[in-house]
């Protein structure tokens, strides 16, 4: 029985680079649709349900930041924002809203390929497979985290990590007595095969803790090891 192809949007005002893009990407096994502004982006979401989606920042009516935070009302599909300034505030604001990755432009098509293709390497599991798995629940405090299920719950309350940051915070979790660097943490959640910049780990460790009610200076659930890396801390207040 044949495989059932990854359905990935291609957001992009430019028709020339969608189309290169959109032609990598089918090369590479998708089915894809492309969209030129964000109302039409959001719309074909809604329908493709797509398992990833490249989108550029600098869109005609809604950009693509606000793309990206209507996205994860309804879909938790791999978001990877396309950006023409390099500008650190790019980056943050757009994984903020809860990308996973980011390109540069001018960029490689190939690199982008790549990166998807361990992106997809990453697990993606269903209720059903939730219920099957004989994982044990992670606690740390009164955190708890499910990793069958993808769940993480502070005090009982669900919280709203994307795949990436949940990603993140099991594998701290799953590694207790351990400190991981960030090129650790890359291997563990990009994968081996992951091309780009490592200082992306250090964005999304920043929401995990805005998101678990942690700070720079109040780490209860991740912790920084200075000049080395993250790991999981004990929930007790320091």
């Amino acid at each position: 029985m044949a495989a059932v192809p990854l359905r990935a949007l291609v957001v992009e005002d430019e028709s020339a680079l969608a189309d290169l893009v959109a032609g990598y990407l089918v090369k590479d096994g998708y089915e894809v649709e492309v969209a030129h502004d964000g109302e039409d982006a959001v719309e074909r979401a809604r329908t493709l349900d797509p398992d990833v989606v490249v989108l550029d920042i600098g869109l005609p009516g809604i950009d693509g930041i606000e793309v990206c935070r209507r996205l994860r009302t309804f879909s938790d599909c791999y978001v990877v924002m396309l950006t023409a300034r390099a500008e650190e505030v790019d980056t943050l604001v757009g994984l903020s809203v809860g990308a996973d990755d980011y390109m540069t432009k001018p960029f490689s098509p190939r690199e982008l390929v790549a990166r998807l293709r361990a992106m997809m390497r990453r697990p993606r599991l269903d209720a059903s497979d939730a219920a099957s798995a004989e994982a044990p629940t992670l606690t740390v405090g009164d955190l708890e985290i499910d990793a069958p299920a993808r769940e993480a719950r502070l005090g009982g309350e669900l919280v709203p990590l994307t795949r990436t940051e949940f990603d993140i915070l099991a594998v701290l979790a799953e590694h207790p007595a351990r400190v991981l660097t960030r090129a650790n943490l890359l291997v563990e959640v990009w994968g081996g095969d992951w091309v780009g910049d490592e200082h992306l780990v250090d964005v999304h460790v920043r929401h995990v803790r805005q998101k678990l009610g942690d700070s720079a200076e109040r780490q209860r659930y991740v912790r920084t090891v200075r000049g080395v890396g993250y790991r999981i801390g004990t929930g007790a207040d320091t």
